[in-house]
């Protein structure tokens, strides 16, 4: 029996170019070896979350999702809660497009982002779980989080990653401090902080260098505290950013590796931000979930360090389960006896 695959797609999303283009996907999936349907996501809440869970129970290898960023999130949280999760191809055709970015997957080309599926290259992607809802790219919670809700859906369409910098500029002057409690593996930090993060990957609202070292499946966020909330300082921050990420050892920052983390706020409401849509208010826990969606990806141009050798993985494996059998020695014996 031949492999099933259902590609869901945002018939809303960016430029609407997708449409266009479908017939030619539609075959490329088939050159791949998958009978292929699509489904154009409708008006009705969880319609892109809803149709991947009834696929994946339904037994098909691969869902494909055709969008922006919010449209990959959805149908990741139609999968994420299952035990079977079948894989998962991405052709983006939204505003950021940040996932895609990370996975190397073209973002002007929604056919050269199905050609991806061709290479046979995939990762096994790092999800993050925050209450009951699940996230691909990021995690906030702060004042300047706010932008995404502020920026309407027409202009995101039409201007791109232009209206989120606009939208920026606007509140930047508005950004103050507020009260939050943070707790994090090895660490804890309470005081003021005018925002916080925690990233699954390298690029974050079309910025590659805010998390210069992320890592796309090694079962930790990378989490950034920003301390200040003044004007002058967030613009310096800004440009370390865009200078090679080297906000990454300014005082004002924490930036720091963790599985897990809690944040509250002991007096100011605390709004969290999942992949760019409001998620609810602190409190609330955030877990990453290691490994837990394997994505297509151009894992040629994917640098080294963001993912993990499967070789060097299963060698350190099958070394620690080496040493653990040796024989104890006199003198292990003797201390443990103590």
């Amino acid at each position: 029996m031949r492999k099933r695959a259902r590609l869901i797609y945002n018939p809303t999303s960016g430029r609407e170019a997708l449409a266009h283009d479908l017939v030619e996907i539609l075959g490329i999936f088939e050159q791949a070896g998958y009978e292929t349907s699509a489904f154009a996501t409708t008006a009705t809440p969880n319609s892109a979350a809803d149709e991947a869970r009834r696929c994946a129970k339904d037994g098909f290898e691969l869902i494909i999702a055709a969008g922006g960023d919010g449209t990959i999130n959805q149908v990741v949280n139609g999968l994420a809660g299952l035990k079977r999760r079948p894989k998962m191809a991405i052709i983006p055709a939204g505003t950021t497009n940040d996932y895609a970015r990370a996975l190397r997957i073209p973002r002007e080309d929604p056919v050269a982002a199905a050609k991806v599926v061709l290479k046979n290259q995939t990762v096994k992607m790092d999800i993050g779980q925050a209450g009951e809802q699940y996230f691909i790219n990021i995690a906030a919670g702060g004042l300047l989080t706010e932008l995404t809700y502020d920026v309407p859906s027409q202009l995101k369409s039409i201007f791109g990653y232009a209206a989120y910098l606009a939208k920026g500029a606007e509140l930047l002057p508005r950004v103050k401090p507020v009260e939050m409690d943070l707790k994090y593996d090895g660490g804890h930090f309470t005081g003021k902080a005018s925002m916080f993060f925690l990233a699954l990957t390298n690029s974050v609202g079309g910025f590659e260098k805010l998390v210069p070292d992320a890592s796309l499946d090694d079962g930790k966020f990378t989490m950034i505290i920003v301390k200040t909330g003044n004007l002058a300082k967030m613009l310096h921050l800004m440009t370390l950013v865009l200078n090679g990420g080297k906000h990454i050892n300014d005082p004002s920052i924490i930036y720091v590796k963790t599985h897990k983390v809690v944040a509250k706020s002991p007096k100011d409401r605390l709004m969290i931000n999942i992949d760019g849509e409001y998620g609810g208010d602190a409190p609330m826990t955030f877990r990453n979930l290691k490994q837990h969606i394997e994505m297509f990806a151009d894992t040629d141009r994917i640098p080294d360090d963001a993912i993990t050798d499967p070789e060097i993985e299963d060698a350190e494996r099958h070394f620690v389960s080496a040493v653990d059998q040796l024989p104890k020695t006199d003198a292990e014996t003797e201390s443990k006896s103590e």
